[in-house]
């Protein structure tokens, strides 16, 4: 079912508010200001069921000049406009001002309305529409229907009523399938219920209890209400004008602007690509750092433009350049948006989102350049592909990369699928995702980093794996970084001991010298048996040179020492008749004491404890109370 939102434009006192009571009977303006000044000021909203039995919402938008920013927050999502011309006045600044914002935003359908048509006579009346097929010449509404209306009287708007049902037949149906995407366009309170938001649906769909966050602040909401039409729903979808009541926020931590949607779903930005166009008819040019407003979604943000290939944009002209925003907003591959000078006030023109959390780029990259110019031809391998590079660091699944390219998560997955045979990238088995460049940036890093320890420390097996992780890969979780490690080593970059690792081929090199300390640590560990000597009093009684105090450790890698606190070793084959006459006793008893092992071992508490509570540590045996039996 299609669900559409229509939109007026015009100039102000064309009779915009008025035509719309006519088409549905409700009165839009609803500030005490608006009724008394008998201009529209903030945005009104209405619906009206269409012949067909489909209900449309409607958006009110002021004609003032002043009132621009409203304007452009109220044709944000609109499907079809009505753009309203009154037949005693003609065109007029407001009306190309809005005619430009419509198709910068890129409003594919839309009827023009001649109100106040019973003012005039015919040839005024023909006039007009004449001015006016040439005002629109080379829009999207070059070949749009005229209707000519008296909204007080009434006529023509049946008529109206036809083109509009036979235009909302051609509108595409919206994607639900996406996360939900709420442009705020008004906030307030309710005694009773709370916080109130509304706005123009634009993807997915929303339901009660559902758990939502606004963006960019990141604040978690739940939808207590909804409202379409006036009416209580369970449920919203795409392309409707909704009312929410939400809970867990407070009014004064909400503005117009903000987005609401699903978790995690969008990021936060203060820099955006784009593919940015100035209109034909504007007095004024774009000079590389301009300061401009920027119009997306119901937001309105200064910004700074860096033109990447040009010092300055003329009129008609379009380049490619990045916005750096003055505060947070989010948005997506794809949107579109309008840019205003920053001061006198007006539309200069606008664009396409490419990349919606950018990062700075230096002017003149024929790179960049190359790679926005893909990115605007709309090939969507690519543009996953630039996705999936810039957020390999986070480990990116399906879902967040169809939310960051606008794209669906089947298109996505295709591409995926392709990406993985032509072994572009990498996939998890928890459905993350790297690029194949990611991989290849950090063997690098990897490669250096283990030589470079190598090198300084030539006596130690390798790197523990938490010291790699915390270096390389912070952002991993659970099973991930085992699985990036075991890529590394079949791509026979490292190998892995235990804890530790190492660059493939790496082995521990004893002089002469260190061969001789080694044979006689073994022989003090080996000869002293279950009553080993402390560490600390056999490095003192070997004189180690600093260099030589690694042995220790070399030996502990090599499983010829085993540690089982922080000064006592046993030697292995020590270790292993303990650990085998610990086995035999509990196979034969199924418990032991502190006690009646040390009986066995014919040692002291002393070595016993620390023993017993490494064999805890590696789960070979269980402690209960005073006993201990087989973990297994």
């Amino acid at each position: 079912m299609r669900n559409i939102i229509i939109g007026t434009a015009g100039h102000i006192d064309h009779g915009k508010t008025t035509l719309i009571k006519a088409l549905t009977g409700i009165e839009t303006d609803r500030l005490k200001e608006e009724k008394k000044r008998g201009i529209t000021i903030e945005l009104g909203f209405a619906f009206f069921k269409l012949p067909n039995g489909k209900k449309a919402g409607i958006v009110d938008v002021p004609g003032h000049e002043r009132f621009i920013k409203n304007m452009l927050a109220g044709v944000s999502g609109i499907d079809l406009v009505l753009l309203v011309v009154a037949a005693d006045e003609g065109v007029m600044p407001q009306t190309q001002e809005h005619l430009d914002i419509l198709s910068i935003l890129d409003v594919k359908k839309g009827i023009v309305v001649l109100t106040k048509s019973d003012l005039v006579d015919e040839e005024w009346l023909m006039l007009v529409k004449e001015d006016l097929a040439h005002k629109v010449k080379g829009t999207f509404l070059e070949k749009a229907p005229v209707v000519c209306v008296s909204s007080l009287e009434g006529t023509g708007i049946n008529e109206l009523k036809e083109y509009i049902t036979k235009l909302t037949e051609e509108v595409p149906e919206k994607n639900i399938s996406q996360p939900l995407r709420l442009p705020i366009d008004r906030v307030f309170t309710l005694s009773g219920f709370g916080t109130i938001v509304t706005g123009t649906l634009i993807e997915g769909t929303v339901k009660e209890k559902e758990s939502l966050m606004i963006y960019p602040k990141g604040l978690e909401v739940k939808v207590r209400n909804i409202q379409v039409h006036g009416n209580s729903v369970d449920k919203a979808y795409a392309g409707q004008r909704v009312a929410l009541n939400l809970t867990g926020i407070k009014k004064e931590d909400i503005s117009r602007g903000d987005i609401l949607a699903a978790e995690n779903s969008m990021k936060g930005t203060m820099i955006i690509d784009v593919k940015l166009n100035l209109l034909k008819n504007s007095s004024r040019k774009i000079e590389h750092w301009s300061r401009l407003r920027f119009y997306h979604g119901t937001k309105e943000i200064l910004c700074r433009v860096v033109l990447l290939d040009r010092d300055e944009l003329n009129p008609g002209e379009s380049c490619y350049a990045q916005l750096r925003l003055e505060e947070e907003t989010a948005c997506k591959y794809g949107d579109r948006f309008v840019v205003r000078f920053y001061s006198p006030l007006e539309t200069i023109g606008g664009g396409v989102i490419l990349d919606p959390n950018a990062v700075k780029h230096k002017r003149s990259n024929e790179d960049i350049i190359n790679e926005l110019k893909v990115k605007s031809e709309g090939n969507n391998d690519i543009i996953i592909e630039s996705a999936l590079k810039k957020f390999s660091n986070e480990f990116p699944d399906i879902r967040f990369i169809s939310v960051q390219t606008g794209l669906s998560e089947k298109i996505v997955k295709e591409s995926f699928i392709a990406f993985i045979q032509q072994k572009l990238a990498v996939e998890f088995s928890n459905g993350r995702f790297v690029h194949r460049d990611f991989i290849e940036k950090y063997e690098e890093q990897i490669i250096s980093f283990l030589s470079k320890f190598h090198k300084k420390y030539p006596l130690k097996q390798g790197v523990s794996k938490e010291e790699i992780k915390s270096r390389f890969f912070k952002n991993t979780r659970g099973k991930l970084f085992d699985e990036i490690i075991e890529i590394y080593k079949k791509n026979g970059i490292v190998n892995v001991f235990g804890d530790k690792v190492a660059l493939k081929g790496f082995e521990i090199q004893l002089s002469s010298k260190q061969t001789a300390i080694k044979d006689r640590i073994t022989k003090i560990y080996r000869d002293n048996g279950f009553k080993p000597p402390m560490l600390k009093d056999v490095l003192k009684s070997m004189d180690l040179d600093e260099k030589d105090k690694d042995i220790i450790d070399v030996m502990i890698d090599m499983n010829i020492l085993i540690k089982v606190s922080e000064d006592i070793l046993f030697h292995i084959d020590v270790y292993s008749k303990a650990k085998e006459a610990l086995k035999k006793h509990l196979v034969e008893n199924k418990e032991i004491t502190l006690a009646q092992f040390r009986d066995i071992l014919n040692t002291s508490r002393k070595y016993v404890v620390p023993l017993l509570e490494h064999f805890d540590a590696i789960k070979f045996t269980k402690r209960i109370d005073d006993k201990r039996v087989l973990y297994n």
